[in-house]
């Protein structure tokens, strides 16, 4: 089912001129050969499933969507285009103390994220038109943005919004109106994905997931859709989760099928952007994300009829007579975010290249250390790797993922856990009848997030290596150091 309702197909500035920007504005390109079986990302499988070494990979050129930059290959299979001062450099300083270990901290702190900032005055000067002609939300900006990012998608229509959540809450209601049912969605996703749902009054069917790719299971996604009113795909840390397969098997089953694509603006499946599958695909523009408006979402769609409902909800399902058509709410752009979100488009080629060359770089050196397993991005996908996430095997690696994150706090360097626990394990969700999900709660203990945005350099990407490196060869000794200081390092 591609429409809920009537279906109709449908100057650049450089991040080097940005405050703290951290790679060298003269990049140039570094090619790297791989030997045989030491493609980057193919670690090892894990444990609880199939390995994927050596399948699903590409090492040829990708074909150009609109949008992207010159050139169009993906350094993370290529090893092409990567910025100069993320080029691999072989170390020979001597090995270090791990401050686990009673070793110096080896610099600052480094986040997990840092918000790509458009210049301040680019900021002010677009929005002052409006501001000065009163018109703070839902003006000329917000439309521009529309009109913009739907070309950018290919698609007919966007609709922006106050937040990638309210979105979603709007898209849900549309999808399920007139339909009885559950809503199928994985439980390995963030809890907006599920709380869309729930705001809307409607039961949770979760589904189990792909232990590789870490995103739903699509025979298990299939299997779920039987009496279903609505399903969700998830596009996770900026990976397609095949949308083209979940397509299908929505069709089949005569559901309507939307997608969380919070993480994947930049990505794309089969040479087609993410934005034109399913009914609708629903972005967002929050500080973590590749491309940033402060808070704000957006709504790829090519139903006329769905947008011009989501346009009406997003303000109290007002249409200009106060006479609401639906429950809507209040979900406007403002142009102050608007504003940064034209900003930040202007930036957002070269950031996704700056995060595909920072995890070209993790996976080239993470692939040398057993038992670590990034997630497997097949040869048709690009992800804009909003997130660079991996899982950790603690009988290869000699550590569980608890004291990886342990020895990596006490260096200095953030990680983030998404998706632990699953949102069928959460507080909020544990009423709902959730079928048995071993392998989502597997990969969930075992999954981690290291720190990946376009003003990471070399340097810190470097120590962050050379900590994992360290955790793992001095395993013994820091799981002894970590059951002494309580077990987590605290």
């Amino acid at each position: 089912m591609r429409g809920i309702l009537r279906f109709r197909p449908g100057p650049s500035r450089s991040l080097a001129d940005l405050p703290g920007r951290g790679h060298d504005s003269d990049a140039v390109p570094v090619r790297r050969v791989w030997a045989p079986g030491s493609e980057p990302g193919l670690g090892p499988a894990p444990s609880w499933g199939p390995s994927l070494r050596g399948k699903g990979r590409s090492t040829g050129i990708q074909p150009k969507l609109r949008g992207e930059p010159a050139g169009g290959a993906d350094p993370v299979r290529t090893g092409s285009h990567r910025p100069a001062d993320h080029a691999i450099r072989p170390s020979h300083a001597p090995r270090r103390t791990l401050a686990v270990l009673g070793g110096a901290v080896a610099g600052p702190a480094i986040p997990i994220a840092r918000p790509l900032r458009p210049a301040l005055d680019d900021v002010v000067a677009r929005l002052r038109p409006s501001y000065d002609a009163g018109a703070l939300t839902n003006g000329p900006l917000a439309r521009e943005l529309e009109e913009r990012m739907a070309e950018r998608l290919g698609v007919a229509h966007v609709v922006a919004t106050s937040s990638c959540t309210s979105a979603l809450m709007l898209v849900v209601q549309a999808a399920v109106d007139g339909r009885s049912g559950p809503v199928v969605l994985p439980s390995f996703t963030f809890s907006a994905t599920a709380h869309a749902v729930g705001w809307n009054g409607r039961d949770l069917r979760f589904v189990e997931m792909d232990p590789a790719t870490f995103h739903v299971d699509p025979d298990a996604f299939e299997a779920a859709l039987d009496g279903a009113a609505a399903a969700i795909g998830v596009h996770l840390y900026g990976a397609p989760c095949r949308p083209a397969q979940l397509e299908a098997a929505a069709d089949r089953a005569g559901v309507p099928l939307l997608f969380d694509a919070a993480h994947a603006l930049g990505a794309s499946h089969a040479g087609r952007a993410i934005g034109g599958f399913g009914i609708a695909e629903v972005f967002s523009l929050t500080p973590t994300k590749v491309m940033v408006a402060g808070e704000g979402g957006l709504v790829a769609t090519d139903d006329g009829e769905l947008a011009a409902r989501l346009r009406i909800g997003r303000s109290y399902a007002d249409p200009g007579d106060y006479d609401t058509q639906f429950v809507g709410m209040n979900a406007r752009m403002s142009e102050l975010h608007a504003a940064v979100a034209l900003e930040s488009l202007e930036l957002l080629d070269e950031s996704l290249a700056a995060r595909r060359a920072i995890a070209a770089r993790y996976r080239a050196a993470l692939d040398t250390i057993p038992g670590l397993a990034p997630q497997v991005v097949p040869d048709d996908d690009r992800s804009s790797y909003k997130d660079f996430t991996l899982t950790v095997q603690p009988g290869a690696f000699g550590l569980t993922r608890d004291e990886l994150v342990a020895v990596l706090r006490a260096e200095g360097i953030d990680t983030r856990n998404y998706f632990d626990p699953p949102v069928h394990l959460q507080r909020s969700y544990r009423h709902v009848a959730a079928p048995p999900l071993p392998v989502t709660e597997a990969i969930a203990r075992a999954v981690t997030c290291l720190p990946i945005y376009p003003a990471l350099t070399a340097a810190e990407q470097d120590r962050i290596i050379e900590v994992i490196e360290l955790a793992h060869r001095n395993a013994d000794a820091v799981r002894a150091a970590l059951a002494r200081r309580g077990g987590d390092g605290s």
